[in-house]
């Protein structure tokens, strides 16, 4: 189900414990809100739903990914983008990876480590920011 979007400082400031099987449906609905805004949004992270849990979900070309519990485990070459936000007006300057290795669950909760690079690889960090509590 299609959930508002969160603004709220304090609660996208928590850092995410992991999700566990009793959170399914918050990956759904967080798949159907990113679905919602998809002429706006490429990624968005659990507590963008009000729900604080260790989910994201990102845009691979025209299919969505949902990460549950997703870990990056190696970063190179850095460089610094522009990005915006649903949660928050405007856009601001941070540094990214060009390529990340990140280990997550899918949403059948089975174990996968996958490679990114360029836009999905700077998609999954931001969103694991907000998962850290780390607002751009």
């Amino acid at each position: 189900m299609i959930q508002p979007i969160n603004k709220n400082p304090l609660t996208l400031s928590q850092i995410a414990p992991s999700a566990t099987l009793a959170d399914q449906q918050a990956v759904i609905d967080l798949v159907d809100t990113l679905r919602a805004h998809q002429n706006e949004a490429v990624g968005m992270a659990a507590n963008m739903i009000s729900v604080n849990r260790r989910i994201i979900a990102i845009y691979l070309g025209p299919l969505v990914l949902p990460l549950i519990n997703p870990v990056i485990t190696q970063k190179t070459r850095t460089y610094t983008a522009t990005e915006g936000c649903l949660s928050w007006p405007g856009q601001r300057q941070t540094t990214r990876y060009q390529t990340i290795t990140v280990d997550y669950l899918d949403a059948r909760f089975k174990s996968h480590t996958q490679t990114f690079t360029d836009l999905a690889a700077q998609i999954i960090q931001h969103e694991v920011d907000h998962c850290d509590g780390i607002e751009i």
